[in-house]
């Protein structure tokens, strides 16, 4: 599985923790082992330029998906497809204010918004209560799962 990872915000993030989150929930979620994920870590101006320009909406938000190939969850019994899962647009500097007002680590929270991101580029989206209720509760359930590996990890 190829994860790329680009830190451009300016913070100090641990990268590699953030790959082998990904690889994780990719892994969980029975990707092709040879799909493609990008990261990108922006600062506040750079993701507000691109959630103005590709969501029409101002100022930085916490995270942007951009899917490529529409690669979807594995199925029991059936072979993934292999391609470019597309590109997850992280902000540290939102997830560092959002992490203080919810009262857990800004690591915490780059991992929830990893996650989140990588669910949104997999098909799944929130507009619904039905799909709200889904992908969170899959989001949640993934962080959960992840925790142990993370502390066995170390």
């Amino acid at each position: 599985m190829s994860i790329d990872i680009a830190n451009e915000s300016g913070m100090e993030v641990d990268e590699r923790e953030l790959v082998r989150l990904a690889r994780f929930v990719l892994d969980r979620m029975r990707v092709h082992p040879q799909a493609e994920l990008s990261m990108v870590l922006v600062d506040e101006d750079t993701m507000a330029e691109h959630h103005l320009r590709w969501m029409d909406e101002p100022g930085p938000t916490d995270v942007l998906a951009f899917p490529m190939d529409e690669l979807r969850p594995g199925r029991d019994g059936e072979e993934p497809p292999t391609g470019l899962l597309g590109d997850v647009v992280l902000c540290p500097q939102v997830a560092e204010r959002q992490a203080k007002e919810a009262g857990h680590g800004a690591e915490d929270e780059l991992h929830l918004l990893a996650v989140h991101g990588i669910l949104h580029l997999l098909g799944y989206d929130h507009a619904e209560p039905e799909e709200h209720q889904e992908m969170f509760g899959l989001q949640a359930r993934l962080l959960g799962e992840w925790q142990p590996q993370r502390e066995g990890g170390r």
